[in-house]
């Protein structure tokens, strides 16, 4: 039964070391790109609530072509497109990671500039009765509340972030998706039913990647809405 439903072949040779090498990549690839997305959201973010007119409207085509553009695209642009038409020799991972932080910091921008909109009036008005300048009301006053609300939907980001990286074997990238078809050609003969044993598979790690960050996510949520 277990044979024939193709889990045996992860246990021929290296399978099933290759398969969380693979893993490996995928959470590498999305933890750079999500440090690099909370890092610069923040701060585009935060300028983008000043209300500046330019800085809007940048703001606002960035996020239309972030939202319309597939993840797909973005890295098909930057790894064949982009970088050989200025000449760059960027590797198929620090294409990636332009392109899921190119994503990222939107998303975590928009979160940003949402969290810090949503602060009561009063709080500035406090702050400036206290004397603070500007930079020191966000510092002190908005910043720490902006980042209890956002850091929540940041940790589901890298959720998001971990199972979008799946694309990034169409660029060349063995991470865990690419490792599990190269697994199933090879044993294509000896085990026709490898593909069901080998997704399977690839399922229970991404589950247990991604599991523990939404429940750490939900806890978060729920611990401080009181």
């Amino acid at each position: 039964m277990f044979g024939s439903l193709g889990f045996d072949v992860l246990f021929k040779g290296t399978n099933m070391a290759r398969l969380l090498g693979g893993l490996g990549i995928a959470l590498k690839i999305s933890l750079i790109s999500v440090a690099i997305s909370i890092a610069a959201g923040i701060v585009i973010g935060i300028l983008i609530s000043l209300k500046n007119p330019v800085m809007d409207g940048v703001f606002k085509v960035y996020l239309e072509i972030v939202r319309i553009m597939p993840q797909m695209v973005l890295l098909f642009i930057v790894y064949f497109g982009a970088a050989k038409a200025m000449g760059l020799n960027l590797s198929p991972e620090l294409s990636s990671i332009i392109v899921f932080s190119f994503w990222g910091i939107a998303e975590m921008s928009d979160l940003v500039r949402g969290a810090v909109t949503s602060i009561p009036a009063i709080q500035y008005e406090s702050s400036a009765a206290l004397g603070f300048n500007r930079w020191q009301t966000y510092a002190y006053v908005i910043i720490p509340q902006t980042a209890r609300r956002i850091i929540p939907m940041s940790i589901n980001l890298i959720t998001r972030m971990i199972k979008t990286t799946s694309l990034v074997m169409m660029i060349g990238i063995v991470e865990v998706l690419k490792v599990g078809q190269q697994i199933i050609e090879a044993n294509r003969k000896s085990s026709p039913n490898a593909a069901f044993g080998i997704f399977a598979t690839v399922f229970v790690l991404y589950f247990l990647a991604c599991y523990p960050i939404s429940c750490l996510s939900k806890y978060l949520e729920k611990k401080w809405e009181n």
